[in-house]
């Protein structure tokens, strides 16, 4: 896997994935940027969520549920001091279908948070502390 990130003015980046495609991330006006993208840290949290949501869906989708709708809320809370680094991290989801199993919901988190999100199983290798919750909505 690869990236490139290139400098294009003040503190904004384009960022390319190996597979061909650029998101624009930037700072704070406070700090040279001009708040065009979203911030570096803030990159890795919506990648956490997207991560741990592609799991998610590809499990229940796989056992045959009905999902509708799938949204990853993400909160993180960061150390105060430099640097200023992820503590906690929690990801609630809000899954929505018809005739949705709880277990299946429930299990499709646990294995997500533990066998197969790359991405949280890092963070939390790394000393965050992540956890997970959901609620099912009947459509």
């Amino acid at each position: 896997m690869k990236a490139s990130v290139k400098w294009t003015d003040g503190r904004q980046f384009v960022a390319e994935s190996g597979s061909g495609h650029a998101v624009v991330i930037d700072g704070p006006p406070d700090h040279g940027g001009r708040n065009t993208g979203p911030r570096p840290m803030e990159m890795l949290l919506m990648g956490m969520g997207a991560c741990t949501s592609f799991d998610v869906l590809e499990i229940l989708e796989k056992s045959r549920a009905p999902v509708e709708d799938c949204v990853a809320d993400i909160e993180a809370e960061r150390a105060d001091s430099v640097p200023s680094v992820f503590t906690k991290i929690h990801v609630h989801f809000t899954v929505t279908g018809k005739g949705l199993k709880e277990k299946q919901v429930q299990r499709a988190v646990e294995l997500s948070a533990d066998k197969y999100c790359s991405a949280s199983i890092m963070l939390a290798k790394g000393g965050v502390e992540v956890t997970h919750s959901y609620t099912i909505v009947e459509s």
